[in-house]
């Protein structure tokens, strides 16, 4: 008779997945501050294994543990944009050639269907259904594919840059512009037209994405400014009033 090994995840391991959710879908924020308690109250545990969780989403560079103040959010940065995104162009290229190869009329449907409701979202205005639907489609590429490692590269990849691919907010320029870059993106699939659909994925990465990045940054970075400026003048008028 054969023994069988039974692996079982300890509680703080089956915490990072649902924290990491929380991440990409925006219920925590870059730059703000892990709500701690309220996550033991969610989740229904103690601060332990909690916080071995972050120390593990921490590792993976989506958090920060600061000294005496706990696990924040990380934000995308310049250098990380330049080193991160060309990775992150590349599986998606790989992703669009290996779905083209592998794609059901079935699976074609399927896609198209995610793609007609996140266009409804858009017309709508609603862009936080917008990003989800647009998160799914881009998603079920890998899923075609059928490369269990090129996912696994996907998602690590993706929760570090989760701020600017399905959480921040797209000026009227850019969000017009993934649109129409998504339009041609379902047509090369339905047409399983590889080579084409690859290159689009690769040039939606490289452009329209890292200046989604980009303009994040700079909005943060305006809005810390702004926020160190009205501090001070907070201060001086404490310092007047109680001279």
């Amino acid at each position: 008779m054969s023994v069988q090994i039974v692996q079982r995840q300890s509680l703080h391991e089956s915490l990072v997945a649902p924290l990491r959710e929380m991440i990409l879908q925006g219920e925590l924020r870059p730059g703000e501050k892990v709500p701690e308690e309220q996550l033991c109250e969610r989740f229904g545990v103690s601060r332990t294994p909690i916080r071995e969780a972050l120390k593990v989403l921490a590792a993976e560079g989506v958090l920060q543990i600061l000294p005496h103040r706990g696990a924040i959010v990380a934000r995308i940065t310049e250098e990380q944009i330049e080193e991160l995104f060309p990775i992150m162009a590349s599986l998606e290229r790989l992703a669009g050639l290996l779905a083209c190869e592998r794609i059901s009329n079935a699976d074609v449907r399927r896609v198209r269907a995610l793609h007609d409701k996140m266009m409804q979202h858009f017309k709508s205005g609603n862009e936080s259904e917008y990003l989800r639907q647009n998160r799914l489609i881009h998603e079920a590429f890998f899923e075609i594919a059928g490369n269990t490692m090129l996912s696994a590269l996907y998602q690590q990849i993706l929760t570090r840059i989760h701020v600017c691919r399905f959480v921040v907010r797209k000026s009227p320029e850019h969000w017009q512009r993934a649109v129409a870059e998504h339009e041609q993106m379902i047509e090369l699939l339905e047409a399983r037209d590889g080579a084409k659909l690859a290159a689009l994925l690769e040039f939606h990465i490289m452009g329209t994405t890292a200046g989604i990045a980009r303009e994040s940054i700079g909005k943060s970075e305006h809005q810390s400014e702004a926020s160190g400026m009205a501090s001070k003048r907070s201060r001086k008028g404490r310092e007047r009033t109680s001279a």
